[in-house]
């Protein structure tokens, strides 16, 4: 199939599924006679299997190594495991930096009156260098 196929098939856009074969997430395209990008089943699946991966959270980097482990058929499921337990630690991370923006702006918008005077203490304290 071409490439508008495919991503009709998969649901990534053909522009992100160039971006992938540039990237060396997919393998380059076989090229038909007329110079257009031929996809077989086993591309759609690595997309589908890319594309669940981002949605996951998973980075570029980490995608390529997970992708490294699902083609080697004698990897271990403990570096696989490794993979996605570092990356729960990154996600809880990330959810523990917005919580405390959360925390951070929720407080100051309590602080703040909200009417006509310019008074802010959002904007006092975003003006802070100290933090």
């Amino acid at each position: 199939m071409n490439i508008g196929q495919a991503a009709d098939a998969t649901g990534v856009s053909a522009k992100r599924i160039r971006y992938y074969e540039q990237v060396g997430l997919l393998k380059p395209a076989e090229r038909s006679d007329a110079g257009y990008r031929v996809y077989e089943a086993g591309d759609l699946h690595t997309l589908h299997f890319i594309q669940r991966a981002r949605r996951l959270g998973f980075s570029l980097p980490q995608v390529s190594e997970l992708l490294a482990l699902w083609h080697d058929q004698g990897r271990s499921s403990r570096n696989v495991k490794a993979v996605a337990t570092r990356h729960v630690e990154e996600l809880r991370s990330k959810i523990d930096e917005l919580q405390s923006m959360v925390d951070t702006l929720t407080h100051l918008a309590k602080r703040c009156d909200g009417d006509d005077r310019p008074d802010c203490p959002i904007l006092s304290d975003l003006q802070r260098s100290d933090s």
